[in-house]
């Protein structure tokens, strides 16, 4: 990509780059200037073909064999120049003895005649094989001054001789021409890598941003649903860019910088680009990585760059994708990168202060790691709103799942209600994901629809993982397994707070996963009670308790659950204060990462004494509520065996059919 940034036009209909034909632009004149390249190269690629290819069929020969043909009268015409002679040599036939190979006639000697031999009668000589003719040929020899018998000798041999004086031509082309034009050529094929060499070192200063010139993104805030408090924030950047002197005249100063704080795939950089296409004012987009480079000194030339274009563009919105690649802390480290990437961020902090309020420059930032960046950052001035993106609600998925069923065929009768209730903690890029699984499954049918049951194995394959048809278990196996999963099933069905269970199946899914036991809550859940949070670890250990009852032994089949249960238990000592032997002292210390799956606890932050303490009561915890859950499958072993049965031959019980099995009505 170049480092200057450039507008990004439509083509025009006729195919040109966008120059001729419209308004106010002159015609671009034709290269006139390029035919004084095409007359010298035309006139040395012809005295190319007449003069030194001719040359390249001519033989060198030595002088002296020169001389020796002469003698024997072979040479038919030549050209004696100054310093060469150059002519045509036509070879006579060799004589036979004088052939390579060809034995020499001897007379035999008058003792070595046999007794009653004639001299006559001798051997028939072998037969002669008859000499090639050779061929003429053209030569070419270097004259040995002085020797002033050579014309003599042409005129004895009758040769066609004639005197050639070198022509002006060829004399400037060899001597003067060809000479200067070669140390011309590399004159400029040096002096052109020296400045390319030069601008790509002087271009790491140059911002990497990249400008998308058309007003028009593509995006709108119809394009994004699920986050109407984000959106209900940055309205009021989108209303200043486009009617400034409402506020100016009420002497209101518009946030120079708006930071976007959300989980990955929240919708943080659509939301970005649906304020400009909403503002429909040119938008700069780069990544906070595309600052920091191996040389000290780089990301802050970088920074100054984008800032003094994004000024000439005005009103304009600049958009920096993770934040945190530069914006990290500052403190006292070691390395050229981490010096690079501080003075960096001192740059940026330095520009953002240099900007002058309503200037109409909106700096726009996200990240999934605020706790991380600088504070000075955040501090009034820079960043002086902060718009936090959540996961979607009910109504938020369902309104994300219709923004992408758009050009999407769907049959009759899907509900995307349903499929909303069933994904809690899904962003709007799982949602996505999901509904493309949808439509790759119906085209794997090759039906024409999307249907519910397809958006439904789209969520179990995004939640549990692909179905593994290769990995399948014998009868003994998935007897267990469905013992297992079943156990958890109940117990949940028969807890007061637990979510009621969507579907049980064992079919392997995923890396590791034989069987699964899916339980989607009816409404979004943002505070847990105790009775809750214990209901979970019930239905956490009924998969163990099951086999228990069922087998009387154990398998590795419970890992999973186990340590779900564990880390649940212990944050409801530590963390929320739920416990009995330490009261209300909070013990541990959580990451604080806005990330995904960062609730689990870094480390414990107590004596010894407390800790074991901790552990006492975290065991004394689990047992209470494993010793629930089997009694709750003892009180209940017919309907575990039924269902157990039923799980063995369908392989998948959905949550209606297993509710009938265990004569509990619809929705319990």
């Amino acid at each position: 990509m170049s480092n200057d940034l450039k507008r990004t036009g439509k083509p025009t209909p006729d195919g040109d780059s966008g120059r001729r034909g419209k308004p106010g632009l002159p015609e671009v004149p034709p290269a006139w200037r390029n035919i004084w390249w095409y007359v010298p190269l035309m006139l040395l690629l012809l005295w190319l073909w007449q003069d030194q290819l001719r040359q390249m069929a001519v033989r060198t020969i030595p002088y002296s064999q020169f001389k020796q043909y002469l003698a024997d009268r072979e040479v038919a015409e030549c050209d004696v120049h100054d310093t060469e002679i150059t002519g045509r040599i036509v070879p006579k036939m060799a004589k036979p003895e004088a052939l390579p190979g060809h034995p020499k006639p001897t007379e035999p000697a008058a003792g070595a005649r046999g007794k009653g031999e004639e001299p006559s009668s001798k051997k028939p000589p072998p037969a002669e094989t008859k000499p090639e003719q050779p061929k003429p040929f053209l030569f070419r020899t270097e004259r040995v001054e002085p020797d002033p018998q050579l014309v003599s000798q042409l005129e004895a041999a009758k040769v066609d001789f004639r005197g050639v004086r070198p022509s002006f031509l060829s004399e400037f082309l060899y001597a003067w021409l060809l000479p200067i034009g070669g140390m011309v050529l590399l004159w400029v094929l040096l002096s052109r890598g020296f400045r390319s060499a030069g601008q790509s070192v002087m271009s790491f200063g140059k911002s990497r941003a990249r400008l998308v010139a058309d007003v028009n993104t593509g995006v709108t805030f119809d394009d994004v649903a699920g986050c109407d408090e984000a959106k209900f924030e940055l309205q009021e950047v989108v209303d200043f860019l486009k009617r400034p002197d409402r506020y100016v005249s009420l002497g209101a100063k518009i946030p120079k910088g708006v930071l976007l704080v959300g989980l990955p795939g929240t919708g943080k950089t659509l939301l970005a680009r649906a304020v400009a296409g909403e503002a429909r004012v040119p938008f700069f987009s780069l990544s906070g990585s595309d600052f920091v480079e191996m040389f000290v000194g780089v990301g802050a030339s970088r920074v100054r760059d984008l800032f003094q274009q994004a000024q000439r563009q005005a009103p304009c919105i600049v958009f920096i994708d993770e934040l945190d690649a530069i914006g990290r802390e500052r403190g006292v480290h070691v390395g050229a990168v981490n010096d690079e990437r501080e003075q960096t961020l001192n740059q940026l902090l330095v520009e953002m202060d240099g900007f002058q309020p309503n200037v109409g420059v909106i700096l726009l930032a996200a990240t999934n790691r605020p706790e991380i960046l600088d504070k000075a950052l955040l501090r009034p001035g820079r960043f002086d709103r902060q718009v936090i993106i959540d996961p979607p609600d009910l109504d938020g998925r369902e309104a994300i799942l219709r923004v992408h069923c758009r050009g999407k065929p769907l049959a009759e009768g899907v509900n995307l209600r349903t499929i909303a209730q069933g994904t809690p903690g899904f962003s709007g890029a799982d949602l996505a994901n999901a509904m493309n699984e949808a439509a790759l499954l119906a085209a794997r049918r090759k039906s024409p629809f999307i249907t519910q049951h397809d958006l439904e194995e789209a969520v179990e394959k995004v939640v549990a993982g692909p179905e593994r048809k290769s990995r399948r278990l014998d009868e003994q196996g998935k007897r267990r397994v469905a013992y297992h999963e079943v156990g958890h099933a109940m117990v949940a069905a028969y807890s007061k707070h637990a979510d009621p269970v969507h579907k049980i199946s064992i079919v392997p899914r995923g890396r590791a996963a034989l069987g699964y036991t899916l339980q989607l809550p009816t409404d979004d859940q943002f505070l847990l009670t105790r009775d809750e949070l214990l209901d979970r670890i019930r239905g956490l250990l009924g998969g163990r308790a099951a086999e228990e009852v069922v087998f009387g032994e154990l398998s590795t089949g419970a890992e999973n659950d186990l340590e779900h249960a564990t880390t649940l238990a212990r944050r409801m000592i530590c963390l929320y204060g739920m416990g009995q032997s330490i009261g209300l002292v909070h013990c541990g210390q959580r990451t604080p990462m806005f990330l995904p799956g960062s609730e689990t606890m870094s480390q414990i932050d107590c004596s010894p004494a407390t800790a074991r303490d901790i552990d006492a009561e975290v065991k004394k915890l689990l047992d209470a509520a494993y010793a629930d859950a089997r009694t709750v499958l003892l009180e209940h072993r017919d309907k575990l065996d039924l269902v157990a049965r039923e799980l063995v031959r369908l392989e998948t019980l959905d949550g209606a059919a297993f509710r009938q099995l265990l004569g509990l009505p619809a929705g319990a």
